[in-house]
């Protein structure tokens, strides 16, 4: 929790200034920001915390398994168009990390928050928004969230009945079932690169058929919506058929599919697609994802993945072989502990790249290389590694805590 002078709603007083000596003496102890221990004991002292200090803020939800933070700071972004802005920026998405995060921006107009899926219903009751964005669903933390079906049908029963304007992928049938409980939904064209979560239908259990772009169920008939937003190559086309220049620092597909959900979002809040997307320049890289860093004399760029999905993103944007590729593993609590999900990655598409592996599961991920029939080296750490990468730019890539991990040892 950062300090800040603004007064808030009442009777939160106590419990915000409660959070912040703790995130304060957390930071003097070295043990990062503090902001989630901090939100803790605030809610503690004040289990409405959260709801008093969304009382005054028009605030937009963003849920998904991948792209969330980065939608985030894009629509934050959009938004700052119209008036300040408070959001959790860096990624500290469930109640505790929120709270911490909007107790910083009395003075705001928007809350731009990040949710994991699990606490979206509950965080949406709280905040009452004026907004939901819902990306995509694929499994994830398969020891933690639980399978995807489950996850869609808790957003379809959490989000029933609420005022909120859902945004929601029309091209990923989870997202479509779960948002179809709601009155008001937008449905974008965002695309949907990893299918296979989504080939048996949510709603009744049947094959679903996949022509092309395209999505239905012979059995029950649910199929995909028409979209009034839709990404199409470098333009977001919006409701009126007018095509709108995509210009991003971000690469990839997948983070042009993030600027279309994201101008959708900056609509509904009186932003127009132009300004929206010409905000969304500014953003040069999230919490660390996406930076070219030097270290040791190599330029090194640091691209998060943390699931099967957001891996087969990730090979989509990195450089052509022979450019080398550092793969980092953990399974620590954050990470979910659970690494099957090695084997549902197509590791194929490295076929060519120069390939280092590290981290604390680097022997899983060795073994599924081996499978994959890719050549590949096994090193302790990162120096190491990189005295093993040919010359050139190296792509670093790594799930949530190795990320952390070597941001660290980079000084990121």
């Amino acid at each position: 929790m950062a300090a800040h002078s603004a007064p808030h709603p009442p009777g939160a007083s106590l419990a915000v200034t409660a959070g912040w000596g703790v995130a304060a003496a957390s930071r003097a102890a070295g043990r990062g920001s503090g902001s989630v221990i901090g939100g803790r004991v605030a809610l503690k002292l004040d289990p409405d915390l959260l709801a008093r200090l969304a009382q005054n803020l028009d605030c937009v939800l963003v849920s998904a398994t991948n792209g969330k933070t980065t939608t985030t700071r894009l629509i934050a972004e959009a938004l700052r168009a119209a008036g300040p802005v408070v959001s959790n920026a860096l990624g500290a998405n469930m109640p505790a990390g929120i709270t911490s995060a909007l107790a910083g921006g009395s003075e705001s107009k928007f809350g731009v928050i990040e949710v994991d899926e699990k606490y979206l219903a509950g965080v949406a009751r709280d905040t009452d928004p004026k907004c939901i964005a819902l990306l995509n669903l694929s499994r994830d933390q398969l020891d933690r969230a639980g399978e995807t079906r489950m996850l869609a049908e808790n957003w379809r029963e959490g989000l029933a009945g609420s005022k909120a304007v859902i945004v929601a992928n029309c091209d990923d049938p989870l997202v479509v079932w779960a948002a179809s409980s709601s009155a008001n939904v937008i449905w974008v064209a965002a695309g949907q690169m990893w299918k296979d979560d989504a080939w048996s239908c949510p709603s009744c259990g049947g094959v679903m058929q996949r022509p092309g772009d395209d999505w239905f169920c012979n059995e029950c008939g649910f199929r995909r919506p028409t979209p009034s937003w839709a990404l199409s190559g470098d333009h977001v086309l919006d409701p009126h058929g007018s095509a709108w220049p995509i210009h991003l620092q971000l690469p990839g597909r997948a983070n042009k599919a993030n600027a279309a959900s994201s101008a959708a979002v900056a609509a509904v809040f009186g932003v127009p697609p132009q300004v929206a997307l010409e905000r969304m320049y500014q953003v040069q890289a999230v919490a660390g994802r996406y930076d070219v860093v030097q270290y040791q004399g190599r330029d090194l760029r640091l691209l998060l993945a943390k699931n099967p999905a957001g891996w087969l993103e990730t090979f989509s944007l990195i450089d052509p072989p022979p450019t080398p590729v550092i793969l980092s593993v953990n399974a620590r609590s954050a990470d979910g502990t659970d690494t099957s999900w090695l084997w549902d990655v197509d590791y194929t598409r490295l076929t060519g790249h120069p390939i280092v592996v590290l981290g604390d599961r680097k022997l899983d991920l060795a073994v599924r290389l081996e499978v994959a029939n890719q050549q590949f080296q096994v090193c302790e750490d990162l120096d190491q590694a990189l005295q093993l990468c040919p010359p050139g730019r190296i792509e670093v890539i790594a799930n949530y805590t190795a990320f952390q991990d070597l941001r660290r040892r980079v000084g990121n």
